[in-house]
């Protein structure tokens, strides 16, 4: 796990220098488009920050898989968030992370989502709305990848129970929490008994 959990979720243009300057190691990118993506992926490659491009979310890309090859060969990106279980085998296929989004809005969706995971296996998942500890729970002991709890998490308190129900990271819109003023309080990890 990374020495700071929080995930910068930049969903404006405005928020990128707050995570350049932040202490966030990684990224997701939902602002810009791609004419000003090589742009906003050279401030964040100074500060050494992984970065996550949100297809769906970053104006102008396209939809099919050739356009991950385009990312991943043009700006040179860690990886891609997506919805598309098509895009995350085509992030496999050039060698870049996937993180893939999910929405736990009812039963038969979590279940969709889990059959999904298990099918196409990307590198991280992340559960929105990320305010459900039990379904955290639940998705952390039937996926083996990392869990990311994202959306609408608001607070420290609602941090610390992502965290608590087995998230790996948090990611996170609100820049107060990507800077050195904040201190994630992390469960204690078990300690192993031999």
């Amino acid at each position: 796990m990374s020495s700071y959990p929080i995930i910068a979720s930049i969903t404006q243009d405005i928020m990128i220098s707050a995570a350049v300057d932040g202490k966030v190691e990684r990224v997701i990118l939902m602002a810009g488009n791609i004419m000003s993506l090589d742009e906003i992926v050279k401030q964040l490659r100074k500060k050494n920050k992984q970065i996550y491009v949100h297809v769906e979310m970053v104006g102008g890309i396209g939809r099919d898989a050739s356009v991950i090859e385009y990312l991943a060969e043009m700006f040179d990106i860690d990886g891609i968030v997506t919805t598309k279980s098509n895009m995350v085998v085509a992030a496999k296929q050039v060698g870049i992370k996937s993180i893939q989004r999910v929405f736990a809005i009812d039963s038969a969706a979590v279940e969709t989502a889990i059959r999904m995971i298990q099918h196409c296996e990307p590198d991280e998942v992340e559960l929105m709305p990320g305010l459900m500890p039990r379904i955290i729970r639940e998705f952390k002991q039937r996926i083996g990848q990392p869990l990311i709890a994202g959306g609408l998490i608001r607070n420290q308190e609602e941090i610390d129970t992502a965290f608590r129900s087995g998230a790996s990271y948090v990611s996170i819109g609100n820049p107060d929490f990507w800077n050195d003023f904040v201190t994630v309080s992390m469960p204690k990890q078990p300690s192993s008994q031999k």
